[in-house]
């Protein structure tokens, strides 16, 4: 059954090499008619073939990593379209998971994995030493400070006590001491030069303060050999130290391996309704092994006290916000036996996994190994969905977060400010530069999970929240006649969370407002999943879909597949203005007076620098003059972009679909009728045939002889909307079996 509670506004207003980069491709088209009736797990393994197919570029040749995106010149969060991140692979393992789910072919989903393996999570080799590092004694205490030009920050040996580290050594005991998680960022054509030939390498890039966008940073190597940089590497650009040794650094992006878990559950469910169960079973002990190791995300940066609002070392768990924080780091010595460890101060509610807490707190075929990760997952559990509750507005939308590091260095809250557990609300964690929580995207990544933990669990305390937001979030989409559409694209944020005291108080001082509205594709593949999946939820839970968010979710996927259709069969394309690329040539990138180095290519790293001058190989990108001409002109380049992710999402949307609701259809019209029911054409008298008896009561219906109830849509076998001798002709020969498809002629 269906349900219509919800109303929304439908507006009636490859190869690539270090040397030749991937050519400029052809923007979007519309989809070509053929797609037009097809099933969603039809349209899904049409994608696919498109995403895996080598010729499209997706992923490198050589060691078969997804690249951030098929373009090289490309600058967000990564800053060249051929580096990857570990969001990347999280998608890459989403995308064989659903692949396995209808094909029951599992062998993709255990080379995605392998690959991951290989490449993003250090192994042993790549992290020595860790089996020397001091739990009681993590890392040694550095400064946050708001603005690149603040750095570097002094490391203070001895004038600040860090706290102790409560989860290694349970970790340890269970798995040894080497860290089983992603690193967030990685160089896969070796494009940058710190690694060896064309090979993938680890590197970073954001190191200083919140107000250090992409186009302020300084790539360098997670591996720092005093290769390249200056006297000290790059080391000495980020902390001041008495000495500089050649090491090893990681970082992960816990939404990430949250997403990675998230997709082996799933396949795990699949794999076992397929009675292929243990086919997936090494990939759930893999990802359960990875969520034992993302507990290290659940503290404070330095182990200090939650709530003290000062530099207080933690004793215990008295460190643990239980939630998924920004980051973990950790790292170590080269050349000596030396290992430190930190965790994160900021929260983010974007970076989120209630699901993933829910699997490994509450899904025996994933319990933690570790003898503790079982109770960890179920208090990060609770305190992530009161955090969701603590962070909605007014509206609907969910806000940013919360610190236990005010300024980064541990200073007193504001008078009068909002706390959550003793953190204070702040609306854009970590980066300012643009605000964390400006994106929209941020928004259904992460309710995408908490709708998936009442899909699983029906857990009442959440459906209030689930149900205001999904709300607040068609009541801004934008669906107009012409099959074009506009979602939210940037939010803003005034007031703040009421104080949390353990139950939602509907927040009336906190608000948001949508500035601006676009057609982000992953981001419409995400909301779409978000709105199939409530459907499917208030079908299990309430018996009836919800049809108003089923509608809206096909609606999406059919508009985003119309509307961004690749010609060149490489999935969906967008074409972007970018007015931000005038910081290509204009943004200076912060370096201390006094300080000079080199990137690999010889580009001179030295005050005064711009982004391109360190990134002088973008000069060789086809894509290239076409930016710098239209900075020349004082105009915003258009650029056409396949980005990984955004096939992913919206693969995984049609895929959600064809999985929850297998009966319905892509179509290049807008929806009208009974989407979950469709119209059986010729099934006049409604008895689930088509055959003489329809015939001859659509005969009588035409001669006005007939008093019964009859189907008058399903009788209507041209859609012309009307009953006639036409239509009896049809359905005649279409028993007959003269005519092969219904409606005919439509």
């Amino acid at each position: 059954m269906i349900k219509r509670k919800i109303s929304f506004l439908v507006a009636i207003v490859m190869m690539a090499t270090l040397m030749f980069p991937m050519t400029a491709l052809a923007g979007p088209t519309k989809a070509p008619d053929s797609y037009k009736g097809m099933s969603y797990k039809e349209l899904f393994l049409d994608f696919y073939s498109k995403i895996k197919d080598p010729k499209s570029g997706y992923f490198s040749p050589d060691e078969g990593i997804p690249y951030h995106s098929i373009e090289t010149l490309i600058v967000e969060a990564p800053d060249y379209g051929h580096v990857t991140t570990s969001e990347a692979f999280s998608y890459y393992t989403w995308l064989e998971a659903m692949y396995g789910n209808f094909s029951g072919d599992w062998a993709p989903l255990k080379n995605a994995w392998k690959v991951m393996e290989d490449w993003i999570i250090p192994d042993s080799t790549e992290q020595p030493g860790m089996a020397r590092y001091n739990p009681s004694s993590p890392a040694t205490y550095a400064n946050e400070y708001e603005l690149p030009d603040y750095y570097p920050s002094k490391l203070e040996f001895n004038s600040v006590t860090v706290g102790q580290d409560p989860v290694h050594n349970d970790l340890t005991s269970a798995y040894g001491a080497d860290m089983y998680l992603m690193h967030w960022l990685m160089d896969v054509d070796n494009w940058y030069g710190f690694g060896t030939g064309t090979e993938a390498t680890f590197i970073n890039t954001f190191q200083r303060g919140e107000q250090e966008s992409t186009w302020e940073t300084i790539p360098h190597p997670s591996k720092e050999e005093f290769k390249f940089g200056g006297r000290n590497g790059f080391l000495d650009l980020f902390t001041i130290d008495n000495s500089y040794a050649q090491q090893w650094r990681y970082t992960n992006a816990p939404d990430a391996e949250a997403r990675a878990i998230q997709s082996i559950y799933w396949a795990w469910k699949w794999a076992e309704a397929q009675g292929k169960g243990s086919q997936v079973s090494d990939l759930v002990a893999k990802a359960s092994k990875m969520g034992d190791f993302l507990r290290n995300d659940m503290f404070d940066k330095y182990f200090m006290k939650i709530g003290a609002q000062a530099k207080t070392p933690g004793n215990g768990y008295d460190s643990a916000h239980f939630l998924l924080a920004w980051y973990t780091s950790w790292g170590g010595g080269l050349k000596d036996a030396w290992a430190w460890k930190i965790g994160c101060s900021h929260a983010h509610f974007g970076y989120q996994s209630p699901f993933a807490a829910w699997v490994m707190a509450e899904v025996p075929a994933f319990a933690p190994k570790s003898s503790r990760g079982k109770k960890d997952w179920e208090d990060s559990l609770q305190r992530q969905i009161e955090f969701y509750q603590w962070l909605q507005s007014a509206e609907g939308g969910i806000a940013g977060g919360a610190t236990n590091s005010w300024n980064g260095r541990y200073e007193k809250y504001p008078a009068g400010k909002s706390t959550f557990y003793g953190m204070a609300y702040t609306p854009h964690p970590v980066y300012a530069d643009p605000g964390s929580n400006q994106w929209f995207g941020m928004q259904v990544w992460s309710m995408q999970r908490m709708i998936d933990l009442y899909l699983e669990s029906g857990k009442a305390e959440i459906r209030p929240l689930i149900d205001k937001w999904v709300q607040w979030a068609m009541s801004n989409v934008k669906l107009y006649d012409d099959m074009t559409f506009e979602i939210p694209s940037d939010q803003e944020w005034t007031g703040e969370p009421d104080t949390w005291n353990g139950k939602y108080t509907g927040n009336p001082n906190l608000h948001v407002t949508i500035k601006s509205w676009g057609n982000d594709l992953g981001v419409t593949g995400s909301l779409a999943n978000c709105l199939a999946t409530y459907a499917a939820a208030t079908q299990r839970w309430d018996g009836e879909a919800d049809e108003d968010a089923l509608i809206m979710a096909a609606e999406l996927v059919n508009r985003a597949w119309y509307n961004y259709y690749c010609e060149e069969g490489k999935g969906v394309v967008t074409e972007e203005s970018r007015a931000d690329y005038s910081r290509f040539f204009t943004q200076e990138v912060y370096v201390p007076a006094g300080w000079s180095g080199t990137m690999p290519n010889g580009d001179k790293i030295q005050p005064g620098i711009k982004f391109i001058d360190i990134r002088s190989k973008y000069r060789q990108d086809p894509d290239y003059q076409k930016v710098y001409n239209a900075y020349q002109r004082g105009e915003a380049p258009v650029l056409n972009y396949h980005r990984f992710w955004h096939e992913v999402d919206l693969a995984i949307a049609m895929g959600v679909l064809a999985t929850y609701f297998p009966e319905m259809k892509y179509d290049n019209k807008p929806i009208t009728g009974d989407i979950t029911n469709p119209v059986l054409y010729g099934d006049v008298n409604d008895d689930g045939l088509v055959d003489s008896f329809d015939v001859t009561i659509l005969k009588r219906i035409v001669l006005r002889r007939y008093t019964g109830s009859y189907n008058a849509e399903a009788a209507d076998v041209n859609a012309d909307k009307a009953l006639d001798s036409f239509d009896v002709t049809i359905l005649k020969r279409f028993v007959l079996r003269k005519i092969d498809k219904l409606p005919y002629g439509n």
